[in-house]
Parts: structure tokens; C-alpha cells; sequence
């Protein structure tokens, strides 16, 4: 029995992308989640996240949507780190707004820190294909770090439907 347990590990692909995401995960704090977030938003808003709080801007530039340039995105990363990456290794809820067929608008409470931002992740590429990536072209400091107007001062404020 042994034997046949082995080999069937052994044939069984290992994925770094699987246990990269176990790692993190278990590495951070959970994220509190409001609202409906689909799979492969909810994914890519906790690897936003854990790459803000490690300051990886270089793997936080890889999620990054194909529609800004390199330039912002590089900017943009750095501001989200700069302004962000305290609040990101504590405490964060994130509160998905709206259904996530294909685009979703999240704000991220880092509670710690009492700081609120705006981010949207679509899914990317050819009908998708690229998986779900975050927009990523605010290469001001300014426009990195403003709060949203719209949001509620607490997640789940107003049961995670936008106004508009």
C-alpha cells in the first residue's frame, strides 16, 4: 500500500503557482471578505495584498492589467507600497462590489491603519485569458493614496452595491 501511495505522488504534477499561494497564505493574515467576489478576483486581490505587505514590487507589477504601461505600473506599485505596505501586513478587509463576471471594484480597509483604498481587477487578455489582473496607472502619489468618496467608513457598509 505504501508502494502504490508513493507512486501515485510521485506522478502527481507538484505546482509551484499552488504551493507559492499555500505559503502565502499561511504566511499572512487572513483577509476578511465582504460582498461576492468570484474565484479568481478574491485570488488576485489577497495576492495584492501579501506582495504590498512584503514589498515585492516586482511581483506585485505581474498583476497588473496589459492596459498601462510599464512605466505607470512600476509607479504605481512603488506608491502602493510606499503608502500602503504598513497597513497591509495586519488587518485587511476587502469588500467586493457588484457581481464579478468580469470586472469588480474592491476597497481595501487596512484597519491597522486606519487607510482606505479604491482598486478594480478584471479578468485580462483575449476573452480573458490572462486570468484576473488588477488596474494598475495611478503614478501619483496622490492619486494612489486617495480614499474613495463613495465608500462606506466600514466594510459591508452598505451591503457591497455601488451607487452607480
Amino acid at each position: 500500500m505504501a508502494t502504490l501511495l508513493l507512486g501515485l505522488s510521485a506522478c502527481s504534477p507538484i505546482d509551484s503557482s499552488d504551493t507559492r499561494y499555500e505559503s502565502d497564505y499561511a504566511n499572512h493574515e487572513p483577509l476578511h471578505v465582504f460582498g461576492y467576489p468570484s474565484t479568481g478576483s478574491l485570488q488576485v486581490i489577497q495576492e495584492i495584498v501579501w506582495r504590498i505587505a512584503d514589498g515585492k514590487a516586482g511581483d506585485l507589477e505581474k498583476l497588473a492589467t496589459s492596459d498601462s504601461t510599464d512605466s505607470e505600473t512600476r509607479k504605481t506599485a512603488a506608491n502602493w507600497i510606499k503608502s500602503f505596505q504598513k497597513g497591509a501586513q495586519g488587518k485587511v478587509a476587502a469588500d467586493f462590489y457588484d457581481e464579478a463576471s468580469e470586472r469588480q471594484v474592491v476597497v481595501l480597509y487596512f484597519q491597522g491603519t486606519q487607510q482606505v483604498k479604491e482598486v478594480t481587477v478584471r479578468l485580462d487578455g483575449n476573452a480573458g485569458e490572462d486570468g484576473w489582473r488588477v488596474m494598475m496607472n495611478e503614478g501619483s502619489l496622490k492619486e494612489a493614496t486617495s480614499p474613495p468618496t463613495w465608500a462606506p467608513k466600514e466594510p459591508g457598509g452598505n451591503g457591497s452595491v455601488s451607487d452607480s
